[in-house]
């Protein structure tokens, strides 16, 4: 997959980012790679497997210390963050304004 100046010119717009010439030529040939490193893998025949909905596989009995079981815990804090703004009402407080676009 072969990608344009324009392509990357347009992802640096979103991005915010400035690039030189060079850096241009350069992302240009990493984002090419990197398209073309994806079109490989829809080649790949996965008809076959298996969803996961983990990375890791847990067979019964197995225990997996990284993982853990989830908890509800009541999280009532909006009331105190929400004294402590300058401009708020509930549940909502104005920032100031970082996106110019």
């Amino acid at each position: 997959m072969k990608i344009s100046r324009e392509d990357v010119l347009r992802v640096a717009e979103l991005a915010h980012l400035e690039l030189s010439a060079e850096e241009m030529e350069t992302y240009r040939g990493q984002l090419d790679e990197i398209l073309t490193y994806i079109g490989k893998l829809q080649q790949v025949d996965v008809s076959k497997v298996e969803p996961m909905a983990q990375v890791l596989f847990a067979a019964p009995g197995d225990a997996h210390p990284e993982l853990r079981d989830d908890v509800l815990v009541p999280c009532n804090i909006a009331d105190a963050i929400l004294a402590q703004a300058a401009d708020a009402v509930r549940p909502f407080f104005k920032v100031p304004r970082v996106i110019e676009k």
